[in-house]
């Protein structure tokens, strides 16, 4: 007997491949069923309308991405449509010459309707194009996507950004791994485009503006989500000692985990439920967490840099454990950048030292060697700072000019 043995990357890769084959089955018949109903009823939509440029946002989390682009074309009186899965979207209740929006619903009901537009150029920051529900339509000349965070592009699931047409970049370092898989897998190279992230300048523009108030030294625990992440993996080890210390804790979970790992967060939840100095975050909008916090303690979560950026405080990272499998990164060969600029300036915290978590904080004194490495990653994962909206804006002009 010949005995096959398939290592977990590869694995992992096929699982993907057939929920793709299976996921374009379905949609294929779904979007046949679609266009025969609107043909018998003869109902249209803004979004089936013929465009030179659509916009569209996933959900409530990338409001700040998305409002500083939205609010710079209309400024610029440039017509454009403005597709949300977000029903108490603000910019629906927006109102100027040649700007539409629309609600289109969530999930499985969005990627249908997406599958069917008709435009010059969409911009998005929903990743997986062609991979799973959301299909490339045939009334699409050219897709965009935003990179939503400064960290590395190949963090994002397997496949994610393939086949896009462009990406606009926070920063220079994120073509590294892109124009990598690119050639790895054999694929047409994108225009790759740096411009900023919009979201840091608005909570950059809001910390300047906000009057800090005195309080105790405060811990902010942000983790990302999955099995590799920091509460998964250390949970209660990690937030008995911090219980037991003088500090305030906040625990801000994932938003994904509050979707996806319920049983994990509820146990949490009760088990810190009399805590006298736990407190538990699940706010849409992180900035108060972000603000108030002295330190952070995380995983591979992009937040780090949210806060550092922003915020120019010390970081406390546990490095141990991040399962690459299911991501881009499987197949790079180099250390991520991230991770490597997180060295510099962050404080590695391994599972043998969480016992001793309260003095490792009261010794993790911010330092100039510390401040000079957060401006440097500044410097390289920041572009056009407070000017992306303005960049983004000028790409997607320049590019419906082109298209006329």
């Amino acid at each position: 007997m010949i005995a096959l043995y398939i290592d977990p990357g590869t694995g992992s890769m096929l699982f993907s491949v057939v929920i793709g084959v299976v996921a374009t089955l379905y949609f294929s018949f779904r979007t046949i069923w679609i266009k025969s109903k609107g043909i018998l009823l003869g109902k249209g939509s803004v979004s089936m309308a013929n465009e030179k440029l659509v916009i569209y946002n996933e959900g409530k989390q990338y409001m700040n991405l998305f409002t500083p682009v939205v609010n710079e074309l209309i400024k610029r009186k440039v017509p454009f449509t403005y597709l949300t899965s977000y029903d108490k979207d603000p910019l629906l209740e927006k109102k100027a010459d040649g700007f539409k929006s629309e609600f289109i619903g969530e999930g499985n009901k969005a990627f249908a309707k997406l599958n069917l537009i008709k435009a010059d150029n969409v911009l998005m920051t929903t990743p997986g194009l062609d991979v799973y529900q959301m299909k490339r339509s045939k009334g699409v000349k050219r897709y965009i996507h935003l990179v939503h965070m400064p960290s590395d592009t190949a963090t994002y699931r397997v496949f994610g950004l393939d086949y896009f047409d462009a990406v606009l970049l926070s920063g220079e370092y994120q073509k590294r791994d892109i124009r990598y898989l690119e050639k790895l897998r054999g694929l047409k190279e994108k225009e790759l485009v740096t411009v900023g992230c919009p979201y840091i300048d608005i909570l950059k523009e809001k910390s300047e503006k906000d009057e800090r108030k005195e309080h105790q030294f405060t811990v902010l625990v942000s983790p990302s989500w999955g099995p590799s992440s920091l509460l998964s993996r250390f949970g209660t080890e990690l937030l008995d000692p911090l219980e037991e210390s003088n500090f305030n804790v906040i625990l801000r979970p994932h938003p994904q985990s509050l979707r996806v790992e319920t049983d994990l967060i509820e146990s949490l939840k009760q088990r810190y439920k009399d805590s006298k100095n736990i407190v538990f975050d699940t706010s849409p909008d992180n900035y108060n967490s972000l603000s108030t916090a002295d330190i952070m303690i995380s995983d591979f979560s992009g937040i780090i840099f949210d806060y550092t950026l922003v915020f120019d405080k010390p970081v406390i990272y546990l490095s141990q454990g991040f399962d690459n499998r299911i991501y881009d990164a499987y197949d790079i060969p180099y250390q991520l950048w991230q991770f490597e600029s997180l060295k510099s300036f962050g404080i590695e915290l391994r599972k043998e030292d969480l016992k001793n978590i309260e003095s490792i904080i009261k010794n993790a004194a911010d330092s100039e060697e510390l401040s000079k490495a957060r401006a440097k990653a500044r410097t390289e994962c920041w572009a056009n700072q407070g000017e992306s909206a303005i960049k983004i804006a000028d790409y997607l002009e320049e590019h419906m000019k082109e298209s006329k």
